[in-house]
């Protein structure tokens, strides 16, 4: 396949789920906002930050380096080595779970009983729920190595869906369950997402006239199980010893992914309610980050791990390859650039307003308002990071991954002890200003190596983040005449001021987006052309 196919499948990964993930991302948006005026913020804080903590940690050290690992492999990839590797997750994310289950409960701080019931059956239960989802991998791999591209969105966004209708049932009508509630949903959450994906295959594989099923490596769902034979290693050595580095790399990614919630659980700098404040933000200020910018990164790291030779120079590649993923990386670039801009700009006249409008003066009244605004710059960085990094993890040979684990051990270190400090300092503001810190220095990071990479060849992707003087005036000027609306309109003079406000939000807007199509007519095409083939795509499948 040319690199030019996997750009319009990437593209097509990308995009076409994007309104389906938007329709999904909305109504859990709402029942969500629904829930939370039925909730204390204590038990938000221990569900949202102790809780999903354990989860993810067990999730993201079970899976994270298999995942990059058995998805980096070529046209010559032996699949049944791989799913015998992936099904290695299973055993880990037991382990996991154990020993974090122990922590949990042994190590930590129990809320009391009387304000959060039932926390030791939440702990059990959510290390449940994570080796369950552990279950699904193989396919998961197999459907993104495939890039079907609205498999992962109907699942992912189905499973979120009932996980909060069920939440919003058992809040409404048997509150006093307390973390029984959670707990079941979660559970429901991961076994949909695994059925999803189970029965997909399988009707898949069962029906020989698919055009689809005749491009699978599979033939039968036990191909799919693992699968122990003389004639051959278990597993793909290099595959296993790939998933090594990327597992050292995962664990200290993890630190600094989650490293809030780490310095939040194990050094009680916040309490629960506070804790449960900064989560909703958290999750509100990124809505943005897992919309857009997450399944961009997903889709071009395939796009990238395929076109380009891991770990080899850009001379020596096919230089057709090489130049399609440099005019790639520079309108990646720029797309994120110019979004996280304007989110930044806007974001910051109208973090109050959404705080309100989301959940009552409970979130909107305190410090919400100034976490979500310091937000906004953090998004601008988690953008450009994520282009960056899909690109530099795609690009790296096992050599450089590991000498890249060394700086990642140095970011931890530092991004623990700082927050530390500026969350005594300055709340929970110093956690979104030492992510900042340590995301700033992954940027620079990554791009030193696209600025090696493409130094002795003729492309320069890394203009993608150059923007012109028109556009940045534009934001600048935006950014002045929203901040005064905010100061006049908002958010005590009533609906009628706030309308207003919205409205000067809405005319600035419309402003800098049509400056930035009058100004950026190369990102456009870029956009234009991915999207029409993504629609081609879709008419052909």
């Amino acid at each position: 396949m040319g690199s030019r196919e996997v750009l319009g499948q990437a593209a097509r990964l990308a995009s076409s789920g994007l309104l389906l993930q938007v329709l999904f991302r909305l109504i859990t948006f709402v029942l969500n906002a629904f829930i939370l005026r039925f909730l204390s913020k204590e038990i938000v804080g221990i569900v949202n930050v102790r809780l999903t903590l354990l989860y993810s940690t067990t999730i993201f050290l079970a899976r994270e380096a298999f995942r990059r690992a058995c998805l980096s492999g070529g046209a010559q990839q032996d699949w049944s080595q791989t799913f015998n590797l992936l099904w290695l997750t299973v055993p880990l994310g037991v382990f996991w779970s154990l020993l974090l289950g122990w922590v949990w409960l042994q190590l930590l701080e129990v809320p009391d009983p009387n304000v959060v019931p039932h926390y030791g059956t939440g702990v059990v239960v959510f290390g449940l729920s994570a080796v369950v989802e552990l279950l699904g991998e193989p396919f998961w791999v197999l459907a993104q190595a495939q890039m079907f591209v609205k498999l992962k969105v109907i699942a992912e966004s189905l499973s979120v869906i009932l996980k909060s209708v069920l939440t919003a049932f058992f809040v409404l009508w048997l509150p006093h369950w307390g973390l029984y509630i959670f707990s079941l949903a979660q559970l429901l959450y991961t076994a949909v997402l695994v059925l999803c994906y189970v029965i997909y295959f399988t009707k898949l594989l069962g029906s020989s006239e698919s055009t689809k099923q005749q491009t699978l490596p599979v033939s039968r769902i036990t191909d799919l199980l693992p699968n122990i034979t003389r004639s051959r290693a278990f597993v793909n050595w290099k595959e296993a010893k790939l998933t090594w580095s990327f597992f050292k790399q995962s664990f200290l990614k993890q630190i600094l992914t989650e490293g809030e919630r780490y310095v939040m659980t194990f050094l009680n700098v916040l309490n629960f309610g506070d804790q449960g404040v900064y989560d909703i933000v958290n999750n509100l200020g990124s809505l943005v980050a897992r919309l857009i910018f997450q399944p961009i990164e997903e889709s071009f790291y395939i796009f990238f791990a395929k076109v380009l030779e891991r770990g080899k120079d850009a001379t020596l590649q096919k230089q057709e390859d090489v130049a399609v993923a440099a005019a790639v990386l520079e309108s990646l670039l720029r797309l994120a650039l110019l979004t996280g801009l304007t989110i930044t700009i806007f974001g910051f006249a109208y973090s109050q307003l959404a705080l309100d409008i989301y959940g009552g003066a409970m979130l909107s009244s305190g410090s919400g308002p100034v976490l979500l605004r310091s937000y906004c710059l953090y998004v601008l960085l988690l953008a450009i990071n994520g282009v960056t990094e899909c690109f530099t993890f795609a690009a790296m040979s096992k050599e450089e991954v590991d000498r890249y684990n060394f700086t990642m051990l140095a970011l931890s270190s530092s991004f623990l002890a700082l927050s530390y400090v500026l969350t005594r300092w300055c709340g929970g503001v110093g956690f979104i200003l030492a992510n900042c810190f340590n995301m700033g220095i992954r940027i620079t990071q990554s791009l030193c190596f696209i600025h090696r990479y493409y130094e002795r060849s003729p492309h320069r992707p890394l203009a993608g983040l150059y923007l012109s003087p028109a556009l940045l005036g534009a934001f600048a000027l935006s950014g002045g005449i929203t901040g005064v609306s905010e100061v006049f309109l908002c958010c005590e003079q009533g609906w009628p001021a706030r309308l207003a406000h919205v409205t000067v939000g809405t005319f600035c807007l419309g402003m800098t987006l049509g400056t930035a199509f009058l100004t950026e007519t190369k990102l456009i095409r870029f956009v234009r052309t991915q999207l029409g083939v993504s629609r081609l795509a879709d008419k052909t499948s």
